[in-house]
């Protein structure tokens, strides 16, 4: 339904049958990482992507998840990508510079290649603030591949 009289709105389709969805995962955090890799795992499930349409590939770090993400993207076998990972503030400028650049290097891989990715690199003050957001930032990833992955499907119909 159109919000306005002859002009066409595309749907918001959260429908994952037959999209291959690809998930890069940082190893660095592991407890977060893998709270947030459940999460998202099961949330394409039911939004309906299968088992066999689903890849997993885990890095060191969140630096190591855009090249995975390029790599992937540039096989032409995903529809979406998912990157997935936990910064957390150390006593350190290391933080800005992982937390930012990897942001950055993720947005180039996405309009380099035309492949959606969701971003769901958590940047946290503490353990305690990642360990809140990881199941509802895993589950919102999974809903931003599908529906963007159909979005571009539509949109270059």
């Amino acid at each position: 339904m159109s919000r306005f009289d002859n002009v066409y709105e595309y749907d918001n389709n959260l429908n994952g049958a037959g999209l291959r969805i690809g998930v890069v995962m940082s190893r660095f955090n592991l407890p977060v990482c893998e709270g947030l890799l459940s999460a998202c795992i099961t949330e394409l499930k039911r939004l309906g992507v299968a088992d066999a349409d689903m890849s997993i590939a885990t890095v060191p770090g969140a630096l190591e998840i855009p090249l995975t993400l390029q790599t992937m993207a540039q096989s032409g076998s995903f529809d979406a990508l998912i990157a997935l990972g936990a910064v957390i503030r150390g006593e350190t400028y290391h933080f800005e510079v992982v937390s930012n650049d990897s942001c950055r290097a993720i947005m180039e891989v996405q309009l380099d290649t035309g492949v959606p990715i969701a971003n769901g690199i958590l940047t946290c003050e503490n353990d305690e603030q990642a360990e809140v957001r990881m199941q509802p930032k895993g589950a919102d990833c999974a809903q931003a591949a599908v529906e963007m992955a159909n979005l571009q499907k539509a949109l270059l119909q």
